[in-house]
């Protein structure tokens, strides 16, 4: 894989920065301030703890690839992959900006430091579906751009409860589909849908991914999405020059009378590869993932779902990303293809539903403790813990409602989230600040 146009908009992407900065107050002014009755926060979890390479709960992942043969028999009979510009193309669905949001997304925004950017999706395409992980093209390349288009990639599952665990229950329960945003435009903003597949039967069908989306990473041509509680697969990768097109509309998934169907959308992405679990019941698991291109070489964080109410800590860990250009996208692995942690983290911070580090700091977005509430994003390193106060309480609860992943566009030097139906994004620098 080239990378696309590296290094070429360093200039502009300070231009636009500086634009975003002056949109700040117009969002601040929006959000609501939070009434006392949300002001009791837990103590500060203090700092990270280093696990040791001897300690349990390191968490290697096996690497297992889907067959070529397979992907090529599903290409042959779906006709030629297609990319992430073809999809761009048939974005016709736009997104709303953050003066036509309703009061309840406005709401659900950062109070303290404020968004400078929000968009909002609506209409029936969203209905009985929940919105959980972010990544962009600044993840992808680190000039922000794929074949020349911002992208922002919106992860969504249907009739999914956060952290919890989801059997599929009822036909389309489950099902996780992936929102391809244009952002060429920042005030124009549009999208369209491709969802989720693992291909079976030999390359001869596939079915839809049953999982919520609660962790995403899109880095070079590879797609890494975090998968359901009880499943031993603790990714699944996708690759974004291999969209097949759905060729019949219909709510079906998989090869139909007549062609293949996507659940009703255009497209859809059949899985390439996934990272299993080692064995046992008790096993922790991936529940949201992040890129940090700080380290060298980049590398995927990730950090595990436990519930605010439990006594457990928390463990996050972080995997080296691979530098053989015929490994792109996947994580560096040894001879037996396991990709084991290169550093392992506890933290008494529970009911992590977003996860970023950057340099020496790891930001960790809490879930709000009451419906309605604002969560709350701590930095920690190995020193200590800071969150933001806001409020005349001086609350910690100053971070987003309904709390999403988190994803860091290095070139523009912002960070992306999303609350409920509403994505945003305000600069790392204004985060830093609010916590120093």
């Amino acid at each position: 894989m080239k990378h696309r146009g590296r290094h070429r908009r360093r200039r502009r992407g300070r231009a636009l920065r500086a634009t975003l900065a002056g949109t700040a107050l117009a969002l601040t002014a929006a959000a609501t301030l939070i009434s006392a009755s949300q002001a009791t926060v837990a103590d500060a979890p203090g700092a990270l703890r280093p696990v040791a390479s001897d300690e349990g709960g390191r968490l290697p992942l096996a690497e297992h690839r889907v067959p070529g043969r397979w992907l090529d028999r599903l290409a042959s009979k779906m006709g030629r992959p297609v990319g992430v510009g073809t999809v761009l193309e048939g974005a016709d669905l736009p997104l709303r900006d953050a003066a036509h949001c309703s009061t309840a997304a406005k709401h659900s925004l950062p109070v303290e430091p404020a968004a400078t950017r929000a968009y909002c999706f609506g209409g029936s395409d969203t209905r009985g579906w929940r919105a959980g992980a972010v990544t962009t093209s600044g993840d992808a390349d680190d000039d922000g751009r794929w074949g020349g288009n911002r992208v922002i990639l919106s992860g969504w599952t249907r009739g999914a409860a956060g952290g919890g665990s989801m059997d599929g229950p009822a036909p389309g329960q489950g099902l996780a589909k992936v929102a391809f945003v244009d952002a060429n435009d920042s005030a124009r903003l549009r999208y369209t849908w491709a969802l989720l597949a693992v291909p079976v039967d030999g390359g001869q069908d596939y079915r839809g991914l049953i999982s919520p989306l609660s962790g995403m990473v899109w880095y070079q041509d590879k797609l890494l999405v975090t998968t359901r509680e009880r499943d031993r697969d603790a990714l699944y990768v996708y690759d974004m020059d291999r969209i097949q097109r759905a060729t019949v509309e219909s709510d079906a998934v998989g090869r139909v009378r007549g062609g293949w169907a996507a659940h009703g959308y255009r497209y859809v992405l059949p899985a390439v590869a996934s990272y299993t679990l080692p064995g046992g019941d008790d096993v922790s698991r991936p529940a949201t993932v992040s890129l940090d291109r700080s380290t060298s070489p980049d590398s995927l964080v990730a950090s595990e779902w436990v519930p605010a109410d439990d006594d457990r800590r928390t463990r996050l860990w972080r995997y080296a990303l691979s530098r053989d250009p015929a490994r792109s996208g996947l994580l560096s692995t040894d001879s037996s293809g396991r990709a084991a942690p290169v550093e392992a983290y506890e933290t008494k911070t529970t009911g992590v539903r977003g996860v970023l580090a950057h340099r020496s700091g790891w930001y960790l977005d809490r879930t709000a403790g009451d419906p309605g509430g604002h969560g709350t994003l701590w930095r920690q390193d190995t020193k200590g813990a800071r969150a933001t106060e806001c409020g005349t309480d001086e609350t910690r609860h100053c971070w987003s409602g309904d709390s999403g992943s988190l994803s860091y566009w290095q070139e523009t030097g912002e960070v992306w989230s999303q609350s409920g139906r509403t994505l945003f994004a305000l600069p790392l620098t204004s985060i830093d600040r609010a916590l120093d």
